[in-house]
Parts: structure tokens; sequence; C-alpha cells
């Protein structure tokens, strides 16, 4: 029954902690007997000590002691992350009070015995805080497992989205020279066009499957701004419309008012919340039907947008789950309709985001869908003045471009579009090939990947920002890597620009333009 010279204690061992010689004898005797080791402590500032050097799980603490109380010793112990996970059973035989029990458990303790007690209330009582132990551990062992799977799969899905977005880069760079020329007959312009749809529909799901990951793990910084949402709807119904609905010949209704909504928002956030509720709505909506887009204000704090379709509904039972990552309503075996099942997950998280909640309401199958979303309005003054980037920017001067990408297709069809647009362009294939071409070649842009060869693309930046160069390149990282850490580390390593694949056209132009 002494105390154990191990740095650690075995897993059964219990501390006994009494100053009086008898009563300390007597609970380690009974311990002992029901097969537990024992360590002894006869103060509480010896009980500390023996508590941080041993970690025993289970502390049977005295509450008069000649130095600290039982119930200070027991606050030091659940302060302390190093012995916070200890049980601690205080027992007393002057302390008998029902207060006096309300403070012990208010200090910390987990269980609390009256003096005199009989071995078999003590043993059960020490094996029921036990295995509470067990089972709080299993549980943080269990915490641990999922964080770090959970850390995986968010590097697993990094890595997934930046080698789905070089084939991507390149299938939208190719897809956007052939538009520079007509269609031969039906035939190809109805292949071009399901081309089209499907690298965006693909583009959509990466997006979405990354956002959803960050939102969930916090790592979205919204760009707040007081944003007119009359005009935002207007702005996202006319894209699906053209983009969704229109190709599947389905009937749109859009019911606005007049009064702007001012929100406080995100823009970007906000466009991908509706666009992707209305690209759910057209997505489980036959050919030929018909879906709606409502905005009203509710009262002078809240706004109401529901978006409706008379698709394929949803089981009552199933309303709860279609906001659930991975989730999608009976969806057949065939999954005609496609999907992650991701989408819904972030719209619920960015809405909650901007303080407001989503509901969806369906009658069940055949009765179609409806969407509520409900935002926060603020007083309308002060609303941004949104600029509208879809005319195409003026093509502008020629410039040298150099592009350094390990991805051939990827390389030699930006090639391609940027010589399209009147510039002169090379390329590299490497990192190291990529400083010796900015060095001699001195280039006005340097489209320059992040996960190349020989060098990484981060490297290529830090040289290039201590060669002393006359005039440097105005360095744009075009990367599969979208996360908001990773724009931070390309813009430190000395990059202007951070644009992920595949990157949208007219930001192309506009950098290059910018370029001069």
């Amino acid at each position: 029954m002494n105390i154990s010279a191990s740095p650690r204690s075995p897993p059964s061992t219990i501390l006994n902690v009494n100053d009086h010689d008898g009563a300390r004898a007597t609970v380690s005797r009974m311990l002992a007997r029901a097969g537990f080791d024992i360590a002894e402590a006869r103060s509480g500032a010896e009980a500390i000590e023996v508590a941080r050097r041993l970690l025993p799980r289970l502390i049977v603490l005295d509450i008069k002691l000649p130095d600290l109380n039982g119930m200070e010793v027991c606050r030091r112990l659940k302060t302390d992350p190093e012995t916070a996970k200890i049980k601690v059973l205080h027992t007393s035989a002057a302390f008998v009070a029902s207060e006096f029990k309300v403070q012990s458990l208010e200090s910390g303790a987990d269980g609390y015995l009256t003096h005199p007690f009989e071995q078999q209330e003590l043993i059960a009582t020490a094996r029921s805080l036990l295995r509470l132990s067990e089972a709080e551990q299993s549980l943080r062992d269990s915490a641990a497992e999922l964080r770090e799977a959970n850390d995986r799969i968010h590097q697993f899905l990094a890595m997934l989205s930046h080698e789905l977005r070089n084939p991507l880069s390149a299938i939208t760079s190719s897809l956007t020279l052939l538009e520079r020329y007509d269609a031969r007959n039906p035939i190809e312009a109805s292949a071009r066009a399901v081309l089209s749809r499907q690298a965006d529909n693909l583009r959509r799901m990466v997006d979405d499957l990354l956002d959803v990951a960050r939102v969930t793990q916090g790592k979205i910084a919204p760009h707040w701004e007081a944003v007119d949402l009359q005009r935002l709807l207007r702005r996202v119904a006319d894209t699906v419309k053209r983009t969704r609905l229109e190709p599947r010949s389905q009937a749109f209704h859009l019911q606005l008012g007049d009064a702007p909504l001012a929100v406080r928002g995100d823009p970007l956030r906000l466009e991908q919340v509706f666009t992707n509720v209305l690209d759910n709505a057209s997505k489980y909506t036959p050919q030929g039907g018909r879906v709606e887009l409502h905005a009203q204000r509710l009262d002078d704090s809240s706004v109401l947008v529901s978006i409706l379709d008379n698709g394929a509904g949803i089981e009552r039972a199933c309303l709860g789950k279609v906001f659930n990552l991975f989730e999608q309503a009976d969806v057949p075996l065939a999954r005609s309709s496609g999907g992650l099942g991701v989408g819904l997950t972030l719209v619920r998280s960015l809405v909650e985001l901007h303080g407001g909640r989503v509901q969806a309401h369906s009658q069940g199958p055949g009765t179609g869908t409806r969407v509520d979303v409900f935002l926060p309005l603020q007083a309308d003054t002060e609303l941004t003045r949104e600029i509208d980037t879809a005319s195409a920017a003026p093509q502008g001067a020629q410039r040298r471009i150099l592009i350094v990408e390990d991805n051939i297709d990827a390389q030699q069809t930006l090639k391609l579009l940027l010589e399209a647009w009147g510039h002169e362009v090379h390329v590299a294939s490497d990192g190291r090939a990529g400083i010796e071409a900015i060095l001699a070649l001195a280039p006005d842009v340097a489209f320059v990947d992040i996960g190349l060869p020989v060098v990484d693309g981060y490297e290529v930046a830090r040289r290039i920002a201590h060669a002393g160069l006359d005039k440097p390149p105005l360095l744009v990282a075009l990367t599969g890597y979208g996360d908001p850490e990773q724009r931070v580390t390309a813009l430190s390593a000395g990059f202007d620009h951070h644009v992920v694949k595949p990157a949208d056209l007219q930001r192309l132009r506009e950098i290059v333009q910018d370029s001069a």
C-alpha cells in the first residue's frame, strides 16, 4: 500500500488521501481487498504532488486535511490539465450536511461519501467512478481519432481539388478556344454545349466540396458589406435561367418588390447560396417544369427568399435530412439527377454564417419543393454599388507572358488561349526552368503553378522577389490549391495574385491588362 516509485501508476491505482492514520489504513484495506493498487498521501499538498506524479485513475480524498482542505485540493486538480481527468471521491466524517455535498460537487468532485460507510458502498462507488473514467477516456480517444480522420479528409480534399482542377482548366480553356469558331454541324454544336455544361458542373462540385469543408471548419472569412439583395437575386436568376432552366425547357417566374432589400453579407457567398438552391430546384424538376423565386420583406428586421418548383418533391420524413452532408433524399440507384449531396449543406452553413436560417417544405413525392431562406435586414443606406463584370474587357496591348505549368494539357491550352488574345507566350514545365525563363525573357506576366516539380511555385516567387530585377513580372499563382491559408502563403511568398483553376477568363484578361 506504499506510494509507488513509478512515474505513472498502473491502470487500477487509487490514491487514498487522509491525515488520520487509522481512517486512511481502513480505507486502503477496503480498496486493496477489492484488488486495487493503493497509493497514499497525508496532506493536501502531498496529494497534489503524488497525483501529478502518478496520475491515478481515482482519488479518495478526505475533506478535512491539515493544510489545504479537500475542496481546495479538488479545485486545483480539476483546473490543472495534467490532472483534470482524475476522478475525485470526497469523504468526510465531519461535514455530513447536504450543503457540504453541494459544495463538494461544485468544487469539481465526482462523488461524495460520509463516514462511516461500508466496504461494499465504497467499492461500488469507486468502480462506478472508474467505469465513468473509462467511458470518458474512450470518448476522448474516439474524438481524437475523428479529428485525425477529419484532418486527413480535408488534406485529401485539398489534394483532390488540385488534381481535378488541372484537367478542368485544360477543358475549359479548350472549350473557350473552340467557341472562337462556328460549329460545323448540329451534332458538334450539341457536343460543345454538353461539354461546357458538364465542365461547369464538375467545377461547381469541386468548389462545393471544398467550401463545405472550409465552412464546417470555420475557415471561411466572409467579406462583409451592405448588399442590395434585389439586385443580387436578379443577377443570380438571369444566370441560372440562361445556364440551367432554358436548356431544360423549364419555365421561370421571378417575383421581387421594387424597394431595395439591404442585407449585411458577402455577395459572393450569397450568390453561391441562391445559385445552389435554384440549381437544385431545376435538377429535380422535369423537362418543361416550373421554378419560381420570390423575395419579400417580412418586417423591418428580416427578409424571406423562397425558391419553389413543381418537381420530384421530398418525403416528409426526409425533410430534416436534405441539409445534411452527403445526404440526398430518396435518390434512386441510377442517380439520374447526380450531385454529391453537399450543395444544400453548404447553403445551410453559409446562411447561418449570415445570421439567417433555411427550411425545406414539401407535401411528398411529386408535389414539388419549397426552400425558404430567412436573412436579417439592415438599414438600406450605403449600399455598395455592384459592378457588372459580364462584359469583356478590351484586348489592350500585347504582353509577353510566361506560363510555368507541369500539366502539359493545361499549359498548352492556356498558351493557345493567350495567343488567341494576341499575346506573346512562352512556357516552362518545372520551377527551375521557370526561374531561368523569367530571368532570361523578362516577361510582363508569369502564370506559375504551385505544385511544380524540382522547385515549387512558392520558391519560384521567393527567388524572383530577391533577384533584384529592374522590372519584375506580375506574378500570378494559377493553382488548384484554393484554401485561404494557401492564398496567404502565396501572397507572402511574393505573388501578386492568387487565382484558382479553372480560372475565370474575364479575371485573366483583367490581370494581363493591368500588368502594364
